[in-house]
């Protein structure tokens, strides 16, 4: 399979000459364009064809290329605020494919994968939380937003990146509401190097054997210790604040000094909290959770 930084490389490449291109070009104008031999070129269009970028038409004797219908170029960072605006319109209105194609479109135009989290996904969390708490939208409304953005941020998830074997970070949503923003972490610290286990909402494991579970699974993935391991826990109640903090914390010492507990919490109140860093603020989160790899 065609994968990695020449491949993202090459598809802003091929967006741009084909955006420009009004009549389609062939797969020979295509390599000889970007400076590739046919073989290789015929393995890119094809997985590019595959992800829903291009599509190709057969006009009288000859095969062109085209950009896939909705796919377009945007121009980063002054499209962000546009870019949030359409996405949280598109989303309200129940417009999946919209959406979905924005996304990608974003993808395609360079855009920086942490930014797209923090000022488009993000602001559209908020948003659709703030509707359904003021009795704005029911649960079936907000349970298909939040299903949308999930999807987008998957869609993210799929961006070539490089991965650095010494940071790595396990997010856990201590309830149903927080996992969307685990995920959101996820992706923007997956864009950052970061190798990542989002365990989603793990509010059915609340028992007193999940610190050796926990324990379990952290020494299968993090085998040689190598650089940091953050744990970072999302949490909507102070049960789970409280539980999940504290079930990381029991387990430190057979770990050693680099591994670290971070929670995102937003309850009200704030319980006794065992971590290293706490805070309401998303963004303060990924911040600190970047400082800590910096620090080894």
């Amino acid at each position: 399979m065609v994968r990695g930084y020449q491949q993202e490389d090459v598809q802003q490449r091929l967006f741009e000459i084909l955006s420009e291109s009004k009549t389609g070009l062939s797969g020979v104008e295509i390599a000889e364009k970007l400076g590739l031999n046919r073989a290789t070129m015929a393995k890119y269009l094809n997985v590019f064809a595959a992800e829903g970028i291009i599509k190709q038409k057969s006009i009288g004797n000859a095969n062109l290329w085209f950009l896939e219908s909705g796919t377009e170029k945007l121009q980063f960072p002054d499209d962000y605020f546009h870019v949030k605006e359409r996405f949280l319109e598109f989303l309200t209105s129940g417009s999946q494919y919209q959406v979905y194609q924005l996304i990608r479109n974003c993808q395609y135009s360079g855009a920086s994968i942490a930014k797209i989290v923090g000022e488009v996904i993000m602001p559209a969390i908020s948003s659709i939380e703030d509707q359904y708490l003021k009795a704005k939208i029911g649960k079936s409304e907000a349970k298909l937003f939040y299903g949308i953005i999930s999807n987008s941020i998957r869609i993210l998830l799929l961006t070539p990146r490089d991965v650095d074997s010494k940071k790595n970070l396990v997010t856990i949503a201590a309830d149903t509401t927080s996992a969307i923003y685990a995920e959101a972490a996820s992706c923007a610290l997956c864009s950052g190097g970061w190798q990542v286990m989002d365990l989603g909402d793990m509010s059915g494991a609340i028992d007193v054997m999940y610190d050796l579970d926990l324990q379990k699974l952290l020494t299968r993935i993090w085998k040689q210790k190598q650089g940091v391991l953050v744990v970072a826990v999302f949490s909507a109640t102070d049960e789970g604040t409280k539980f999940f903090s504290e079930s990381v914390n029991s387990i430190k010492p057979k770990f050693g000094k680099n591994l670290h507990v971070v929670v995102h919490s937003r309850t009200e109140t704030r319980p006794n909290i065992k971590a290293e860093f706490v805070s309401e603020s998303f963004d303060a989160v990924l911040q600190w959770t970047d400082s800590i790899a910096g620090s080894v």
